[in-house]
């Protein structure tokens, strides 16, 4: 789960990482009162978006007057930001923040992430901040350092000497980033974050360090623990489709191909993926219905992955053991009696009640094609989808 940039760095502030005065804003009739309490000279207003690159979108303006504010949050408020994360459709802005401006003299890239080959969390650090920091990792992976923290030591006295030797900081500022560091590892680990960016993270001309920007996620399976992150989600900015399908207890993560994919068990449902990808398919999603999914959970399934209009066919992958073959099968059936898709659906049902279920599908008297295996099943569905046949 991801959060506004205003309620990440609130959550950073109570962890000592120096964060600039703002103002969180819901409406426009808020604008004046909150840009009279920022006491300095120039104002800062963003738009609150998940994704990033909304500086280059025009969801960042520089403010110098009330009457400038109020301005530019009108333009704001409901206009749709395009950026490389929202894709075309764009976001609908429904949230400003206005901060307090600073004199940036330089700017990094900071964040922690999970490092997948270790297993540990790791820093990562640039000196290219307010970049893209793939494009800089391609492009100048000396200006690209990783540190590796041992979660039975924590962050070592040494390694925060490493950081400050990395970044070349001024003595003043020095004491700041040892303060950044510890607070942003203590806070990924308390709050059970899967990321935290600052970019930038800038050093001022008074040689403050400021985290600028800020973007945090959360595991989803830690929530149940955090009842006060949980609030903060926004399911406005969260895919309907995904938000559906988590109502319905159905994990789906939403794609850009052709080919929906309805899988039990998140392995299998990957390679699902592959094998279309390798038959010259692309897959419209990962949806995995889990190991006691029901006939209802398979017709809801059916549901959300036919709401997507891009869906050009439907490949059902089950692997029978605690999810029996004949209970899928009696989701599919009910699904394309009730629905009617006008896509082809091909289905391979592989173990429990495995004869079961292919003769429910075959005594059904549907339009439903099967397969023996997932390559000749994929290899099925994409020459299906592309000819139009069903």
């Amino acid at each position: 789960m991801n959060i506004h940039e205003y309620q990440a760095k609130k959550i950073l502030r109570e962890y000592g990482v120096n964060i600039l005065n703002g103002e969180y804003i819901s409406s426009i009739d808020e604008v004046e009162k909150k840009v009279r309490n920022i006491e300095s000279e120039f104002a800062v207003i963003k738009a609150q978006i998940h994704a990033g690159g909304r500086g280059k979108a025009g969801g960042v303006k520089l403010v110098k007057s009330v009457t400038e504010a109020l301005a530019i949050s009108k333009e704001l408020f409901g206009k749709k930001l395009i950026t490389k994360q929202t894709g075309i459709e764009g976001t609908l802005v429904r949230q400003l923040y206005i901060e307090e401006a600073c004199d940036i003299d330089k700017e990094f890239y900071l964040s922690m992430v999970l490092e997948r080959n270790s297993g540990k969390v790791a820093f990562v650090f640039s000196l290219e901040g307010g970049m893209d920091i793939e494009k800089v990792a391609e492009k100048y992976p000396e200006k690209i350092f990783t540190l590796t923290i041992d979660s039975t030591l924590g962050i070592m006295d040494y390694q925060k000497r490493e950081v400050i030797e990395f970044f070349k900081l001024p003595i003043e500022s020095q004491k700041d980033m040892c303060i950044t560091l510890d607070g942003i590892y203590k806070c990924y680990l308390e709050k059970d974050c899967h990321m935290i960016e600052i970019n930038p993270l800038v050093l001022t001309k008074d040689k403050e360090l400021v985290a600028l920007d800020v973007k945090m996620g959360f595991d989803d399976n830690a929530l149940y623990k955090h009842p006060e992150i949980e609030k903060l989600r926004d399911i406005f900015e969260e895919n309907p489709k995904e938000v559906k399908a988590a109502e319905f207890g159905l994990a789906y993560i939403a794609l850009d191909g052709s080919i929906g994919c309805m899988v039990n068990g998140a392995g299998l449902a990957m390679a699902t993926m592959d094998s279309i990808k390798y038959a010259g398919g692309n897959p419209a999603n990962f949806l995995d219905v889990g190991g006691s999914a029901t006939a209802k959970n398979v017709s809801n399934a059916f549901r959300i992955i036919l709401s997507d209009t891009k869906v050009k066919g439907i490949f059902v992958n089950i692997f029978g053991g605690i999810m029996k073959c004949d209970t899928i099968a009696k989701g599919i059936v009910e699904a394309t009696e009730t629905i009617k898709p006008n896509v082809p659906i091909v289905v391979r049902l592989e173990g429990t009640n495995e004869d079961e279920g292919k003769e429910i599908l075959k005594s059904s008297g549907l339009n439903i094609y099967t397969a023996d295996s997932m390559d000749l099943g994929s290899k099925l569905i994409v020459n299906l989808s592309k000819t139009g046949r069903y």
